[in-house]
């Protein structure tokens, strides 16, 4: 509708109204003149701002369809940094965690070996002083035991030279038998000629009796000859036993002698002392104790688990090497050593069977100290053709993921040992295969990953594998 039009029908209405004035008063026509000019208006700016909408919807209708047509950015594929790792299969042992305490393996209660008065002390001889192997420590008065050496020496010496006496007289005796065996072999050819001629009547019965007679003389003489040979001899036997007792008080005399002097046995660190000059000691009282510093060993406790595992498949726990870490100064301190011997019973008390360990400490390291408690590893139960990972390279409980050609590979595999923050694991890795050891937050088959660039190449504008999004995984699946 036209405005003029409605304007027009307004002045013909107000007309009509002012030719009915004769029939109504002008007081009564005054409120309905003006209701009516307002709702004029109001249908009138209702029209309006109708008219204007329209108009608006229709121009936003032609700019949406004649817009110009906006470029759009390519959706490129999203590639992960992640760091990687070269598989080895092999034969890996997980390595057992353990706590021992450090021991002396060998042991000393030195002991007076004779009795008297000490004289003389080692200044070393203190607790905690290490001694060298032969160091003298106390030495006993000797002068009694050097008046028995020289006791003993000359006894033996007499004894000696009896013994050559007596030699000499088997040798006489010995020329005496054989003297009276020639006077006896005379004797019987002068009784043989006498029987010959006493045939031819040369000589008389009375003859050859006499020649008898000291033939049987001889004899007798010869007899005697002998038993003062055996007699000799005995003698001599006699003698020779006296000197070996002899050599025997001698030798013992000497070494109470050497006795006087206590030495050091080995190499060895003084736990106890109790000597002074002065102090009179008897036979087995004890003077010092020692531990060899050389012959230190670490007492560990294997659980019965751990200790099967290690025999299982023939494995063998005395030879196993171990590593023993002692912690001082908040650094550790690190020892060789391998397995000796296992405890003879059960430690029942430790829930565990006992082994024990020699420990080798070389120049350069500080000396170890029995009572020490100390850290030991030992390799647990070797598993072959296995690969040893990183922990958090595993997802879920049976699977990897190694980059081939840049994307992930999926490879199950199974856990058959924990070794620190590493896993052992038995599948289908082979050696040579990259595993991907950063944690992917989108992991999955057939997702973009590289390993990071050498600085020296320009920074790759990707984001790192933990700040991955959900829409990185849109691209590759």
């Amino acid at each position: 509708m036209d405005k003029n039009v409605m304007l027009k029908s307004i002045e013909d209405d107000a007309d009509r109204k002012r030719s009915d004035v004769a029939f109504h008063t002008p007081d009564a026509d005054r409120p309905r003149t003006r209701r009516a000019i307002l709702v004029g208006k109001l249908l009138l700016q209702t029209l309006l701002a109708g008219v204007i909408l329209y108009a608006s919807y229709e121009g936003m209708q032609r700019l949406i369809l004649t817009k110009a047509d906006v470029p759009t950015r390519q959706v490129r594929e999203v590639v992960y940094t992640v760091t990687t790792a070269p598989v080895e299969i092999r034969d890996h042992a997980p390595t057992l965690n353990l706590y021992g305490e450090i021991r002396a393996a060998r042991t000393a209660d030195l002991r007076a070996l004779v009795a008297g008065e000490i004289i003389r002390v080692n200044p070393d001889l203190e607790a905690g002083a290490t001694l060298d192997a032969g160091a003298e420590l106390v030495e006993i008065d000797p002068f009694q035991y050097r008046g028995a050496v020289t006791e003993a020496r000359a006894n033996l010496t007499e004894a000696r030279a009896g013994l050559v006496e007596a030699r000499g007289r088997v040798a006489t005796e010995e020329g005496n038998v054989e003297r009276a065996r020639e006077q006896l072999a005379f004797a019987e050819r002068d009784l043989d000629r006498a029987s010959q001629l006493r045939e031819s009547g040369a000589v008389t019965e009375r003859t050859v009796d006499e020649r008898s007679l000291i033939v049987s003389q001889r004899k007798q003489a010869v007899d005697q000859r002998r038993n003062a040979l055996a007699v000799e001899r005995a003698r001599v036997d006699q003698q020779e036993a006296a000197i070996e007792r002899l050599e025997w008080r001698l030798a013992q005399a000497e070494k109470n002698l050497s006795d006087t002097v206590l030495k050091a046995p080995f190499d060895a660190v003084v736990r106890e002392e109790n000597a002074a000059v002065g102090r009179l000691v008897n036979v087995n009282d004890v003077i010092a104790a020692l531990y060899d510093r050389n012959a230190l060993e670490v007492r560990l406790t294997l659980s019965d688990n751990q200790y099967g595992r290690i025999l299982a498949g023939g494995g063998k726990v005395i030879g196993r090497p171990v590593e023993v870490l002692w912690y001082i100064g908040g650094e550790p301190v690190r020892y060789e050593g391998e397995i000796v011997r296992v405890g003879a019973d059960v430690a029942l008390a430790r829930g565990g069977i006992d082994a024990f360990a020699s420990v080798r400490v070389t120049p350069d390291q500080p000396a170890l100290r029995p009572g020490a408690f100390v850290e030991v590893r030992v390799a647990d139960r070797t598993y072959e053709n296995s690969a040893r990972i990183p922990e958090a390279a595993l997802y879920g409980t049976d699977h990897v993921y190694v980059m081939v050609d840049g994307r992930t590979v999926r490879r199950d595999v199974r856990p058959v040992a924990f070794d620190g923050t590493h896993l052992i694991v038995e599948g289908d890795l082979a050696s040579g295969d990259t595993l991907i050891v950063t944690r992917l937050d989108e992991a999955g088959e057939g997702v973009r990953v590289a390993e990071p660039k050498a600085p020296s190449e320009p920074e790759a504008q990707t984001p790192a594998a933990p700040a991955a999004s959900g829409d990185a995984s849109q691209g590759t699946r």
